[in-house]
């Protein structure tokens, strides 16, 4: 206000608060990064699943092809039974993050521990990672030949 006063470290607020906000930063990244292994994780276990569960009943689906089943229709079985066990994660997931959400509500800063917008954003992801995993192995399926599948052991 007074234009005769001397100002001495003049900075901006981001370099003055940087120092406090550096480990937070830190802290956030590395949770950044375990999610996106976990994710990558989820759905290498995910596709390792429905592939295992195709190569068990690859009789299965032969028969199914020989009795008449097109490709079409194996392709939404599989994508079916592996979302339906994907999604069945999801809604137990959501109750136990509920559950305890309040448990780590005061690490949270901007949102509470149940904001809608988080959890359908997260729900919408995980179906689509899972629906992605599933996709591979579906796709193979569609592709087993009755007469060698019927022929294997």
């Amino acid at each position: 206000v007074d234009k005769r006063v001397l100002l001495y470290r003049v900075t901006t607020l981001e370099d003055r608060l940087g120092p406090f906000l550096t480990e937070r930063r830190f802290q956030t990244s590395l949770l950044i990064g375990f999610s996106v292994v976990a994710l990558l994780m989820a759905a290498i276990g995910i596709y390792g699943l429905i592939q295992y569960s195709i190569a068990t009943r690859t009789q299965e689906i032969g028969i199914r092809m020989a009795v008449g089943a097109q490709a079409g229709e194996i392709f939404r079985m599989i994508m079916g039974e592996g979302l339906k066990l994907s999604l069945t994660g999801l809604v137990l997931g959501l109750v136990g993050a509920l559950w305890l959400g309040r448990a780590g509500s005061s690490l949270l800063f901007g949102v509470t521990a149940t904001d809608p917008l988080t959890f359908i954003t997260v729900s919408l992801l995980l179906t689509a990672v899972a629906a992605a995993a599933c996709y591979f192995p579906a796709r193979h399926a569609m592709k087993v030949e009755p007469v060698v599948a019927l022929r294997q052991e």
